[in-house]
Order: structure tokens, then sequence, then C-alpha cells
């Protein structure tokens, strides 16, 4: 059984789509074999990686075609990692699914169906990672309904804060009425300024948050914001002209390295869920020169205990974050 992620967040530019594909990257150059799924009509994820939807399809037509099977219409674009690429169809799917009383499943049969049927000769993927488009509509759902975990990926700004409030609620929604295995993970900073008291801030409420909701009936009561910080970094956004991940474009930047450091406390704490020793994760591609990028200065948050396999649910409740009062001390 796979580690199934989806990466929402319902305001756009925030990095979603750049920590979708460089988690994904960093997750396969470290052994795991991984796929990712673009469902933004955007197909930003897709146009990342250098992938062109192939004649035989999308992702776009598996949502579509039940007939299709995953196989189908995936795309192998590097050592251990497959995509499903997207295309700007997938912006009518809802129109076309509206009938359908199976149309927030689609994704995840497909999902279901390739896991119980594996071609002769193939693995089961380890990792599966969604890149949700930034709105609630049916592929949003669709993602939802195929996972267990939620990574919302957000700048460290107040206005980002009541955004955060706005997903949980969303989270809730779909853990009550679609899929009660759902529950939030954790929370990604992504363009992260280490040198502002602000954004410091932001991180040190959203810690308060979470260790707020310890021992709740919430889907994020095991939620933790996750270090390092993703540094902002021109190299994240140079990496997709070129139709390439950071690990493969500028392997030291900061944002790079950030990117490689989340990508092993992914893979180490699924390892261990799953009892596999720690050395066993190897990267299967040779690292790149070491430069003297410092890594991000962020106060550490104790990581919280794994998440109960189910959790009773409830109404949902919006709630609002407000800035604390007094500012965080500085880190050493």
């Amino acid at each position: 059984m796979p580690r199934t992620i989806a990466l929402m967040n319902q305001k756009g530019g925030v990095g979603k789509t750049t920590t979708a594909v460089n988690l994904a990257a960093g997750v396969s150059a470290l052994g795991k074999r991984t796929l990712l799924i673009d469902l933004d009509p955007q197909a930003h994820a897709t146009l990342h990686l250098g992938v062109e939807p192939a004649e035989r399809g999308s992702v776009y037509d598996l949502l579509l075609d039940t007939s299709l099977k995953l196989g189908d219409v995936r795309v192998n674009a590097r050592e251990n990692l497959d995509v499903l690429p997207a295309e700007t169809d997938l912006a009518g799917l809802e129109n076309e699914l509206s009938a359908a009383s199976d149309r927030t499943r689609r994704l995840s049969n497909a999902l279901d169906q390739h896991a119980a049927a594996l071609p002769a000769g193939e693995k089961p993927y380890d990792f599966v990672f969604i890149d949700c488009p930034p709105s609630l509509g049916v592929l949003t759902l669709n993602g939802l309904s195929s996972v267990r975990e939620v990574f919302i990926p957000m700048q460290a700004q107040f206005l980002a804060l009541q955004g955060v409030s706005k997903l949980m609620e969303t989270v809730k929604l779909v853990r009550a009425t679609i899929n009660p295995r759902l529950f939030v993970t954790g929370v990604i900073i992504c363009a992260f300024d280490a040198s502002t008291t602000h954004s410091k801030e932001v991180v040190a409420d959203l810690d308060a948050f979470f260790e707020q909701s310890r021992g709740s009936s919430e889907p994020w009561a095991n939620a933790r914001v996750y270090r390092p910080a993703v540094r902002r970094n021109v190299k994240l956004a140079e990496a997709p002209s070129f139709g390439k991940t950071i690990i493969e474009y500028a392997p030291w930047c900061p944002g790079g390295l950030d990117y490689k450091q989340l990508a092993q406390t992914l893979v180490s704490e699924w390892d261990l869920l799953q009892g596999v020793k720690p050395d066993a994760a190897k990267p299967t591609t040779k690292p790149a020169a070491k430069t003297t990028a410092k890594t991000t200065a962020i106060p550490a948050a104790a990581p919280p205990a794994a998440p109960p396999a189910s959790q009773p649910t409830g109404q949902p409740v919006v709630t609002v974050i407000t800035p604390a009062e007094a500012r965080p001390t500085e880190p050493a």
C-alpha cells in the first residue's frame, strides 16, 4: 500500500505545484517508486517535468472513460517517477461528469484497479502525489477521495493563515462525506524569508494552532509544520522553463537542499511505519558538488505522534487564526 498524499491550497501561486513536483522527484531519487498525478487544468506539473500529454491520452481521458486503465495514460518521466499528465480539457470535466454518480471517485477507482491487477513484473508504487487545482470542484474531490494525507503548501504570510482555516474546513467536510480516512499531515512553508520577523511569527502561530489541536478529533490533530521551510530562491522559478526538477537543475541551491531534506523526511517517516531499516532508502542518482548554502533557521517543533487509523467526525467549524501578540524568540 503506497503513501498517498494530496497537495492542495485554494490560493494559487503559493508553491503547490513546485512542491508536488520536487517532492516527487526527491522521493523517487531515493529509490521509491513514485506516481505524480496532475489534476490541475493548467498542467503546470506536467510542463515542469517536460512531459507532453501523449497521443494515447491524459488524466482527463482516464477520468472520463472508465474503460481506460491507469497504465494506458501514464508517462514514465524519470527513473522511478511516473506521471499522469494533465491537459486544459480538464477544466470542462465537471460539466461532463455532472450526471455520473461516481464522479468524485473516478480517480480512486482507477488507482484501486491498477493496484489490484499489476502488470507482470511491475512493482507497486511506494508514493503517490496528487497536485490538486486551486479550487474545490470535482477534480479536487477526486484527489481527496484517493488519498489518506493532505499536505498544505503555503507562504508565511498573515492572510495565508485565514486560507488555512478554510482548507481545514474543506478537509473536514470531505472526510465526513466522502473519505473517512482523510487527515491533514502538515504544512510546508514555501518561499520562506528567514530575515523577516513576520515570517517567523506566522510559523510560530501555525505551530501554536496545531499544538492546541493535539488530542482532539479534528483531521489535523496530528499535523505539524514541516522543517525545513523552503527558502525563496530564483532557481526554483527557473527550473520549469527547462523542463527539469530542482533536483536536476540546481540540487545544491537553497531550495534544492530544502526539498531534498523534506523528501528524505517523508521517506524516513514511511519506512519507519513500514518497519524498514533507516539505511534502506538510498539515492539512485549521484549528488552534485556541494556549495556553501546554509539551511533555513526557523524554530523547530516536536513531531506529533503517528495519526490514528480513524477518527470521529463532527460538524465543520471555521477556525480563524490570528497573529500572536508576542513575537517569537529569534533562533540562534
